[in-house]
């Protein structure tokens, strides 16, 4: 399986990059936090670092560290608009629960 995102998450990437003027990608992970255990993390990359693990989605290339590879396998990135809000969404099927608050998931 691989790490995925949609057409609106790379377009958002792909313009966020080139306003940005640098970067390769974005870099996705989780953290141990939060009520439910563990928490996503993104950020833009501008390097690849030597133990990321490289997945292409819609011409834009997703970085991934190898622990984080074990809860993030079979995800999809997603950039949603709801009202006024805007963000990235993670849609991982590997999720048993997610806190109240929205900020945390069980594997």
């Amino acid at each position: 399986m691989a790490v995925t995102m949609t057409e609106a998450a790379a377009r958002h990437v792909t313009r966020y990059l080139g306003r940005r003027g640098k970067g390769v990608g974005v870099r996705l992970g989780v953290k141990t936090t939060g009520c439910s255990g563990l928490a996503y993390t993104l950020e833009y990359a501008d390097e690849v670092a030597v133990e990321d693990i490289a997945f292409e989605s819609l011409g834009v290339k997703i970085f991934v560290d190898p622990k984080s590879l074990a809860y993030l396998e079979g995800t999809q990135l997603d950039f949603v608009r709801e009202g006024l809000n805007e963000g990235f969404k993670f849609s991982n099927p590997n999720e048993r629960d997610r806190c109240g608050c929205g900020e945390s998931f069980r594997i």
